[in-house]
């Protein structure tokens, strides 16, 4: 996917942010029920050809139940499906734990809905995905009520923090603070890096 489809995917991702916001809806929260749609998005997605993976999801709550649904009855169906999949067993339960809806308005949980429906979220490249979650990460850090900043670390810190500790393979590498993996990512791009300039070298 080219520069200019990243950016408009991840504006449209950040266009919710504000107008949700206004309805009570924090980064934070909005963060937490999009990685619950985008679950459910691309479970559905997995489940089609090529992939055409089994879904452990029960179809009366999977992605297409909310699709076809509006207005009130859209709210209450996702609120019923967060609880309805919380207590399913295994990972699927776990995801879903404790989960609630946050967005009460049905108009705005559909455009979110209708958003997420037309993107196809599981061939996008994890670079993608990871710049979009950044971003809404830095934006709770940069919310004041949320007091989420002093958890976040801005990435081009975390980059200069590992380049100045130079990680080694076959060496342990600790992080026992960790957060979102910001720092294991870094130390495994830079040891990718170095690996790569290594071999390159020895030709």
């Amino acid at each position: 996917m080219d520069e200019n489809n990243t950016s408009i995917i991840i504006s449209k991702v950040w266009s919710f942010c504000n107008p949700l916001r206004d309805i009570g809806v924090g980064y934070g929260d909005y963060l937490e029920q999009l990685t619950y749609l985008l679950f459910l998005k691309m479970a559905d997605e997995f489940s089609k050809p090529p992939y055409d993976r089994k879904l452990l999801i029960p179809n009366d709550y999977n992605w297409e139940s909310l699709t076809s649904k509006r207005g009130d009855e859209l709210e209450s169906h996702y609120t019923k499906l967060l609880s309805e999949l919380s207590r399913q067993k295994g990972i699927l339960g776990q995801i879903f734990v404790q989960s609630q809806n946050k967005i009460k308005e049905p108009a705005m949980l559909y455009k979110l809905i209708d958003m997420i429906d037309k993107e196809q979220w599981a061939t996008l490249g994890a670079d993608i995905k990871g710049t979009i979650y950044e971003g809404l990460l830095e934006k709770n850090a940069e919310d004041t009520k949320s007091g989420a900043g002093q958890y976040f670390t801005p990435r081009a810190l975390i980059r200069s923090m590992v380049e100045c500790m130079q990680p080694q393979p076959n060496k342990t590498i600790a992080d026992p603070a960790c957060g979102t993996g910001g720092f294991f990512l870094a130390a495994y791009d830079l040891l990718q890096k170095g690996i790569w300039i290594k071999n390159k070298n020895s030709f």
